[in-house]
């Protein structure tokens, strides 16, 4: 009896003995192993389904891409539970089964299919949708449609552009489109003129679905449009111009019974299923490629963080967007639960939405929670349901104040890129971390953290021409290898885009890895956290500048409520200067000297921003994310910005206005900075 007594200690003796500074980590072991064991359930479910639908009659719904057999099973095992509400109006999983049904049909017309017994049109059967699938490839990138295609009729697997805002009918067309075998390109709504063209021709888009909300902006573009040979629709009905036809009309007349699933069957996973478009943030938007096997694995996406099918999910992110459209709509349809979805987000409305639909789990980016917190308190924000925030982005200082004023309640900040084939989760809830580095999640989810130099992004290579692993602390480019399990597609057009993307001889002659581009640090405990985006850090006095830093020091003065840092280049001198563009919590006013005493005190001296730019608000993109680029190419020329300017004057140790008088005076060398 001693002996058994003895033995769980002589188990656990091993680990008393490792070396102290292994402790930090070992203390989140049970935290990583029950994360690892819902990882590896998610996957095999995931695979079960895939093969469940390999074996599936080919004629029949639950034969088809992901995206259909999902519904279809959706539909028959829980077809009355709520999948979708939208202002008004809510749907179930059957209705959404049958309104996808009759959008599919409506797109099969313009393929030409007959609707019978393997019945596309003839050329779309066997080799012929093969060659179908090169002559697409071909045509993604140059603008130039297959042959055999013309602007009334669309050849099999050719792709549709969706211009339409977050609504049911951008869901029931996306999904339609997946089932008759077409591929689908989310254009960001606020584009127009040149970058519009640009994206349809990357991504060789034989047609365009517009909200007819929409044609007032995009008259001036039709010409080019009809001059491009695509087929355009309204999704809605439409005064004018003529040679526009109400999609929605039509795919109304439709029969609502299922789809055959051997149209949609890809002939593999990795085949290209929809392309969704970069941020734009540096240059003109890319296509990326989203395979069939990405949209299988968002599937589990909300499995991985813990939401459960009787969940209500709040989403009010642009569905032209991978948070959006892949981990909200697709992760919701993997758990079976129902999404609140949102045309636009209102920080006013938010929280009376929450009580209205009894919402459990809210999808962020980061800069939504900082809108919420920035309210003034509300009674709606008491007595709320929500006990799970999901999304990315959110910076420590406000993830501090959301849940001290709206707890209790999990924040799981994940991490990932569109066209990225690397996923992080914070399962622990660790305040400012985007995921673990344990072992065990990289059992799972493979990646390394490489050296690097910050401000080009190159990697660091040692005498035999490998990469030098990070360690704890040191900011390391994030990179995963490359595997059938784990794809990179790249984007629609030349291979010159994606440049830069793969890494090769990391580790090994002959491996290959996916460059984030992105910076992050591994602390001692084993906690990823943002450090910067290579190309955002910026070197100065011969120091390494992390936008991200700086930006959290600032944001900590209680006077400021927006803050984007970046780097401007500076006549005679190497590097680039720091500049910091600024918005007031309102109703405080810029105080400079105490402004400069926090960044003295806080930011070593070469860190410390030489410019500031007082804003109204800061120009993001449409999901929210900062334009550095624009900022920085926009520099700070008093003659050329009408936003108050201030410089720091080392002489005189504090920040003064950037007169023209001064901004001469630095350009003459003769006003230190």
């Amino acid at each position: 009896m001693a002996a058994l007594l003895l033995l769980p200690l002589l188990l656990l003796l091993p680990l008393l003995l490792l070396k102290l500074h292994r402790w930090p980590q070992l203390r989140w072991l049970a935290a990583d192993l029950a994360f690892t064991v819902r990882a590896l359930r998610c996957k095999r479910a995931l695979r079960a389904r895939a093969l469940a639908a390999a074996a599936a009659d080919r004629e029949g719904p639950e034969g088809g891409c992901s995206l259909a057999w999902r519904l279809a099973q959706l539909a028959r095992q829980r077809g009355e539970h709520t999948f979708l509400i939208h202002g008004a109006r809510s749907f179930s999983y059957a209705e959404a089964e049958r309104q996808s049904n009759r959008a599919a049909r409506i797109f099969l017309r313009a393929l030409g299919w007959d609707g019978g017994p393997g019945g596309r049109s003839a050329e779309s059967a066997g080799e012929g949708e093969r060659s179908a699938h090169s002559a697409r490839d071909a045509a993604a990138g140059s603008g130039r449609a297959p042959a055999e295609c013309s602007a009334a009729r669309l050849a099999p697997g050719a792709t549709v552009a969706l211009l339409l805002p977050a609504s049911p009918e951008f869901l029931w067309l996306w999904f339609g489109l997946a089932k008759a075998g077409l591929r689908t390109a989310f254009v960001p709504s606020a584009v127009r003129r040149g970058p519009l063209l640009h994206c349809l021709r990357s991504c060789g888009a034989r047609a365009l679905v517009l909200a007819p909300e929409f044609l007032e902006s995009l008259e001036p573009d039709l010409p080019e449009l009809r001059a491009m040979g695509l087929q355009l629709w309204a999704a809605g009905p439409v005064s004018h111009p003529a040679g526009i036809s109400d999609i929605l009309a039509g795919a109304a007349a439709e029969a609502e019974g299922p789809v055959p699933g051997y149209l949609s069957a890809p002939q593999s996973m990795a085949d290209t299923s929809l392309y969704i478009f970069t941020s734009g943030t540096t240059g003109l938007p890319k296509a990326a490629r989203i395979s069939h096997l990405k949209i299988l694995q968002c599937q589990g996406f909300y499995q991985l963080c813990g939401a459960r099918p009787e969940d209500v999910i709040y989403l009010a992110l642009p569905l032209y967007h991978m948070s959006g459209s892949l981990l909200g709509v697709v992760g919701c349809l993997g758990i079976g639960a129902t999404v609140v979805l949102k045309s636009r987000f209102s920080a006013g409305q938010f929280w009376e939405d929450c009580q209205r639909h009894e919402v459990t789990v809210f999808q962020y980016i980061g800069e939504l929670c900082r809108y919420l917190v920035n309210q003034p308190p509300t009674e709606a924000e008491r007595g709320h349901k929500v006990r799970l925030a999901v999304g990315s982005g959110l910076r420590a200082d406000t993830w501090e104040r959301f849940v001290r004023r709206f707890g209790p309640l999990r924040v799981l900040e994940t991490y990932g890129l569109t066209e990225g084939n690397v996923a992080t989760f914070n399962y622990t809830g660790q305040r400012g971390a985007v995921g673990r580095a344990s072992w065990l999640y990289r059992r799972v989810f493979p990646f390394s953290l490489i050296r690097c130099d910050v401000a080009t992004g190159e990697p660091t290579r040692d005498a035999q021409g490998h990469c030098v692993a990070t360690s704890p602390g040191e900011p390391g480019l994030l990179v995963a290898p490359v595997s059938p399990q784990s794809p990179f597609l790249g984007y629609a057009g030349g291979p010159e885009l994606a440049q830069g993307k793969l890494l090769r001889d990391v580790f090994r002659p002959g491996d290959v890895f996916f460059n984030t581009g992105d910076l992050l640090v591994c602390d001692d405990q084993g906690f990823l956290r943002f450090h910067d985006r290579t190309g955002d850090t910026f070197r100065w006095k011969g120091e390494n500048v992390a936008t991200t830093e700086v930006a959290e020091v600032l944001e900590a003065l209680d006077f400021l409520q927006e803050v984007n840092v970046y780097g401007v280049a500076v006549p005679g001198h190497e590097g680039r200067a720091g500049m910091a563009a600024l918005v007031l919590r309102p109703p405080h006013t810029l105080d400079l000297a105490e402004l400069y005493a926090h960044v003295s005190e806080n930011l070593p001296p070469y860190a410390r921003p030489r410019f500031l730019r007082l804003q109204a608000s800061l120009a993001t993109t449409e999901t929210f994310k900062q334009q550095k680029v624009r900022m920085t190419r926009e520099g700070f020329d008093p003659s050329d910005l009408s936003d108050p300017l201030y410089v720091l004057d080392q002489a005189a140790g504090a920040y003064l206005p950037l007169t023209p008088a001064r901004y001469s005076a630095l350009l003459a060398g003769d006003l230190r900075i």
